[in-house]
This record gives C-alpha cells, sequence and structure tokens, in this order.
C-alpha cells in the first residue's frame, strides 16, 4: 500500500478549510500600514511608555484582527475603534495577570553583597593590621617606611636617623616577626 503526502502551501484554518496566504498578508500589512503607528502611539501612552511591550500588544492585537479577517476590512474606519479596545483589553489583561502573580524577584540585592573575591582582600588587610599590632614600635616604624610607603633604605635611613645597615637588619627581622605573627593567625603568604 502506498501512502501519498500533500504538500500544501496555504495554512489551514480552525475548519479545516485552507487560508489564502496571500490575502492574509495582505490583510496585516494593510493593518499595520493604516493603523500600525497610531495604535502603537496608544499602546505606548496606556503602558506609561513601554515601548518594547506596546509592540507586543499591538502584534497581538493586529493577530486577533487576522484570526477575524473574514469580518473585518482593514480599510474600513470601523475597525480603528475594535483594534483599540482589543488593545486597552490586552494591557488591561496584563496588568491583572501580573498583579495575580507573586511579585517577581530581583537579584539586585546579590549584586551588592561582596563575591569572595572582595572578600579575601578585605580579610587579609585585616589579618595584616592585627598581626602588625603585635610587632614592636621599631619593626612597624621600618616596614611602614620600606614596604607600605615604599621607600629605599637610603632614604628611610636619613628620615629615621639610623645608619642603612640598621634599617636592613630592622627590615629583615621585621618582616620575620610579621610572618610569625601571620601564622600564628592561620594566614601563610
Amino acid at each position: 500500500m502506498r501512502h501519498s503526502t500533500v504538500v500544501r502551501d496555504t495554512p489551514q484554518d480552525g475548519t479545516g478549510g485552507t487560508r489564502d496566504r496571500a490575502r492574509d498578508e495582505a490583510f496585516v500589512r494593510a493593518v499595520y500600514d493604516k493603523h500600525g503607528v497610531f495604535l502603537l502611539r496608544v499602546t505606548t501612552g496606556l503602558l506609561w511608555g513601554d515601548s518594547h511591550q506596546a509592540q507586543d500588544v499591538v502584534q497581538e492585537a493586529v493577530l486577533r484582527a487576522w484570526q477575524n479577517a473574514d469580518i473585518l476590512d482593514p480599510d474600513a474606519e470601523g475597525i480603528r475603534p475594535w483594534l483599540v479596545t482589543v488593545v486597552r483589553n490586552l494591557v488591561i489583561d496584563g496588568y491583572r495577570a501580573r498583579k495575580a502573580r507573586p511579585p517577581e524577584t530581583v537579584d539586585t540585592a546579590l549584586n551588592d553583597l561582596p563575591g569572595p573575591e572582595s572578600m579575601e582582600p578585605a580579610l587579609t588587610k585585616k589579618l595584616v593590621r592585627e598581626a602588625l599590632a603585635d610587632l614592636t614600635l621599631q619593626h612597624r616604624e621600618i616596614l611602614v617606611h620600606v614596604e607600605f610607603l615604599d621607600r629605599s633604605v637610603a632614604r628611610t635611613a636619613t628620615t629615621l636617623g639610623i645608619p642603612p645597615g640598621t634599617v636592613k637588619s630592622r627590615t629583615h627581622l621585621a618582616l620575620r616577626a610579621l610572618r610569625a605573627a601571620l601564622a600564628e593567625r592561620g594566614y601563610t603568604p
């Protein structure tokens, strides 16, 4: 037994008949050409300036007009009030649907929370401050000049009024004491 397949260029309508694609396209084009700009302006006003949603609503209204193409004439003046009523009803339905659903959650609050990449420097800074508090005044002073202010040994020696060799040895001892203080806190650089 052979099966045959028929390919149709025209879509079927809900009654089992076929629709004329060229007529449908002409109808939709005529509705958009004659009423599209007006409908978009009215819908944008009803939606408080949301032009993207307004375009969707106008598209749905034209689709509903196309579904009723057998009783509507796109060139007649009576179609405009009908389209405006459809647009108005679609806007009201959308508003009611949004009110019936629970509000959508936004992740903006989560974006404000610091993530792991921003927490680590803050925690490291806190640990270093606590470890510096354990050092002697001389060791903190040397580390501030040499490491944090990025001064040379000669300039630090001049500023503090001590020989450059003393700056070098105090820096070495201060860094060793800082490492030990950080290790006590469980931090290993």
